[in-house]
């Protein structure tokens, strides 16, 4: 974890809300100069700020709608921070909790160089990520639908079906199973809310492939250069990271893509496992995602598999070929190198 370590003459804390936000500024010697609840108005916050903007720095807990106010700081050449909100437990765990103590809290943290930093994403790559996140939530949904339709086949004990519904083409004649109307009207409304989806995701991946090739065509390449990583995965991954160089070292890009397990010890005991909820859920299931593809086209992977399932058991084993997926991936957008798979296995 970093922590914000620079010193300022004047360090503004926000408790911030979708429509109102409360203010707190501290100078150097501790002392609130200002303690105000205000609408979540540019303006009226750059009207606030305005007598301390000389040497000023606005730290926000990590929340949904941190958007706005770091596109306005970034606009104003104000030093924005982001608090890492698994990290900032000072601010709940306290006895008696509102706004006011709680951006008190934010600027008290500031002031003595303890504050959790979160990574601010670039606004201009911003919306492009978002967009590739609501896409895995439609193909999320679209799966639902589709689990409901192959349930209600189940229910009235109907052959299974012979191609996959997943494909357009094979759900044309889904509707002719079923007898009663009730229930064909059911399944009717799951096909057409399947082919509504699939039209979404595919407008979707062909707006972000474009902007991919604009963004970083190369690494977008690169990356599936990795058998198992394709279009999708290669587009998580790359807008997900979106600045390789923000990782010192590949420790520290697996633990932000919770691919490796941090240990709870305390006078020589081990306590088990913490953290897991800590990191980048989406670059989890990315590589995941790509180990489970790579046992099917390689037979190096197939074999890795099998010497550490022995051992350690299968779900492990691929969650140990996960990691070293991490671990090459790192590296080929640190060093703009392809994949290559007899290194990768032999190293």
């Amino acid at each position: 974890m970093k922590f914000y370590t620079k010193q300022h003459k004047f360090h503004c804390g926000i408790d911030l809300h979708t429509k109102m936000m409360f203010v707190c500024i501290l100078d150097q010697k501790a002392n609130i100069l200002i303690h105000k609840n205000i609408p979540t108005d540019a303006q009226t916050f750059l009207d606030l700020i305005q007598p301390y903007r000389e040497d000023l720095v606005v730290g926000v807990e990590c929340i949904f709608s941190w958007y706005w106010i770091a596109d306005v700081c970034h606009q104003q050449g104000i030093k924005f921070i982001l608090g890492h909100a698994l990290y900032m437990k000072c601010i709940h765990g306290g006895k008696t909790k509102n706004d006011k103590i709680d951006s008190e809290k934010i600027a008290r943290i500031m002031l003595g160089k303890n504050f959790p930093m979160a990574y601010v994403y670039p606004p201009e790559a911003r919306p492009i990520r978002d967009l590739m996140r609501r896409r895995c939530y439609l193909v999320h949904l679209k799966g639902e639908v589709q689990a409901h339709i192959s349930i209600t086949n189940y229910q009235y004990n109907l052959p299974p079906f012979e191609k996959q519904i997943s494909k357009k083409g094979n759900r044309l004649h889904i509707i002719e199973r079923f007898k009663d109307p009730a229930v064909r009207m059911n399944v009717e409304t799951d096909i057409g809310t399947m082919d509504i989806l699939q039209e979404k995701i595919v407008a979707i991946e062909r707006f972000i492939v474009k902007h991919a090739k604009q963004y970083d065509p190369r690494a977008f390449y690169r990356l599936q250069t990795v058998p198992g990583i394709g279009l999708v995965l290669a587009l998580t991954i790359l807008y997900e990271i979106q600045d390789i160089h923000r990782f010192p070292t590949v420790q520290d890009f697996c633990s932000y893509s919770r691919l490796v397990k941090c240990a709870k010890e305390s006078a020589g005991k081990n306590y088990g496992y913490s953290g897991g909820k800590i990191g980048n859920a989406h670059l989890k299931w990315a590589f995941s995602e790509a180990a489970v593809l790579l046992i099917r086209e390689s037979p190096q992977a197939k074999k890795f598999i099998e010497k550490n399932s022995r051992k350690h058991g299968k779900g492990k084993a691929i969650s140990m070929l996960a990691h070293k997926l991490g671990r090459a991936v790192y590296f080929i957008l640190k060093r703009n190198d392809a994949f290559d798979i007899k290194y990768f296995f032999n190293a």
